[in-house]
């Protein structure tokens, strides 16, 4: 009587868990390294969104925050708005690429914080942020 042979089973390195843990490794140091950012400025209930962008890092950015009483803080420091545009434009100069940071109160009025919106752009700064929360 003659005994066949099983065909011998080789062992296979199974990619796609690896690549999973990799991708999940990947999405919490991502995670983790964008929580360390530090935001500067007063205290404000600001507005959630469903999304929001990442920032990157060279100089430190400047942050603009309107109270929901109006008030324009130039990093914590309160300013009236006839201040802002010569602030904005010795930030500008001290900075080689200029980043500035809207940090507006959810219950701030709009045209203030268009204002402000729109006093940055006449200057020249072309990297401005709003500050949201996430929902």
């Amino acid at each position: 009587m003659k005994f066949r042979k099983r065909p011998k089973k080789h062992a296979k390195i199974e990619v796609v868990p690896l690549i999973d843990v990799v991708f999940f490794l990947l999405a919490t140091f991502v995670m983790v390294s964008l929580s360390m950012t530090k935001n500067e400025g007063i205290t404000v209930n600001v507005p959630a969104a469903s999304s929001s962008a990442p920032k990157e890092k060279t100089d430190a950015p400047l942050t603009l925050s309107v109270a929901q009483q109006g008030e324009i803080f130039f990093n914590k420091e309160k300013i009236n708005f006839a201040q802002l545009p010569i602030r904005l434009q010795n930030f500008k100069a001290a900075n080689k690429e200029p980043q500035v940071v809207i940090n507006a109160d959810g219950k701030a009025e709009y045209s203030n914080v268009v204002a402000v919106i729109d006093e940055v752009k006449k200057t020249g700064i072309t990297k401005v942020a709003l500050s949201t929360e996430r929902k």
